[in-house]
């Protein structure tokens, strides 16, 4: 599939067949996303797929804050998509060796660590998408309570909550700003 069409074309789907994606499927389309580029190529994103009922039942009633349209999208849904980052990779540089001596950082803040979990993110669903696998993010989640359903590792943080599935639907492009509205030239 071409790029660019992959790009434009590529929506969230929040209606699903009632089928379960198979693991092999899956597989395939890690191994695409897996080429998300990272920090320091330290590949921090995992992936946790969940198609247990139980669990998705759990991850409705405590994952998502009481959104009404996140439980909605799990109320159906058969598979479910939990990305999360390793913790205190990204970002981090201890010393820098510069010309003229040491410029030392502490890379105390984990906002790249969020920032290669976003594009690992991103290239899972058009990964998924090139597959005709549907998919949707959900924003509004409890990232503690998801950690302990899945049984996260302590060393992991939850980035994305992503349901996904063969589509039941075709949703239409919303409407999109003029490229001199987001656009600037300095």
């Amino acid at each position: 599939m071409d790029a660019i069409k992959m790009i434009e074309e590529r929506r969230s789907v929040r209606k699903f067949k009632d089928e379960i994606v198979d693991q092999e499927t899956m597989k395939e389309i890690i191994s695409h996303a897996r080429w998300a580029p990272s920090w320091g190529n330290y590949q921090v994103a995992r992936y946790t797929m969940v198609n247990d009922p139980e669990a998705i039942a759990k991850l409705k009633h405590d994952g998502v804050n009481d959104f009404v349209y996140n439980i909605g999208t799990l109320a159906n849904a058969k598979n479910v998509a939990i990305l999360s980052f390793v913790k205190g990779k990204s970002g981090k540089i201890e010393k820098l060796e510069l010309e003229d001596g040491e410029f030392n950082y502490d890379g105390s803040a984990n906002s790249w660590e969020v920032f290669d979990a976003g594009i690992a993110c991103q290239t899972f669903c058009l990964a998924a998408h090139a597959k005709g696998v549907g998919t949707t993010i959900m924003g509004v989640i409890n990232d503690k309570a998801i950690s302990e359903i899945i049984g996260l590792p302590e060393e992991e943080t939850v980035a994305a909550m992503i349901v996904y599935g063969y589509p039941d639907e075709s949703p239409k492009a919303t409407p999109r700003k003029e490229v001199d509205e987001i656009l600037r030239f300095v």
